[in-house]
């Protein structure tokens, strides 16, 4: 978990309002620093993004990931497919978008296996939520934010771009 102090020095806290212009201050409002107008009072809620994956497993127990691809957060790394949910899309149906975008499967999206907090790139928190899901169709090509992707048993894993795949593949070693 990140400390209050260095929370108001991420990127991306407002400077001026984006009501008003005015001038905005760090005050304490409900026990935490908030970015508040001096003019109109609107207090800037800064929240964390969501990100959705999708666990893919083969008939050996393998598990799908991508590599990601030169420009992206954590090049030439791999991780479970997964992506940022857009506004006003619903959760399913977003990680389903980014497992087809980057990996050419279309997927049915199950239930929830993991869900965190993460904190790998303070200048933009994220909560994760990863979900099961079977293979309904397309056809097995890398693509969008992926360079690679192939099927990988849990005791031999590649590099890996984010803690919490980390996390969530070695309890499936357990």
């Amino acid at each position: 978990m990140l400390s209050n102090a260095f929370a108001n020095s991420w990127p991306g806290e407002y400077d001026f309002c984006p009501r008003c212009g005015s001038t905005m201050a760090t005050e304490t409002r409900g026990g935490r620093p908030r970015r508040v107008c001096q003019a109109c009072r609107w207090v800037h809620f800064r929240n964390p993004g969501v990100g959705v994956a999708v666990l893919l497993r083969d008939e050996s127990g393998r598990v799908l990931l991508v590599r990601r691809a030169p420009g992206s957060t954590r090049e030439g790394a791999w991780c479970i497919p997964c992506g940022y949910l857009d506004y006003g899309e619903e959760v399913r149906a977003g990680a389903a978008r980014e497992v087809r975008e980057e990996t050419g499967l279309i997927v049915d999206v199950g239930e929830p296996v993991f869900v965190r907090s993460n904190f790998h790139d303070p200048a933009k928190l994220t909560v994760g939520i990863w979900f099961l899901g079977v293979i309904s169709g397309g056809r097995l090509t890398a693509g969008d934010d992926a360079d690679d992707v192939a099927w990988f048993d849990t005791h031999d894993l590649p590099d890996l771009a984010f803690p919490t795949d980390e996390e969530l593949l070695g309890s499936l070693r357990g």
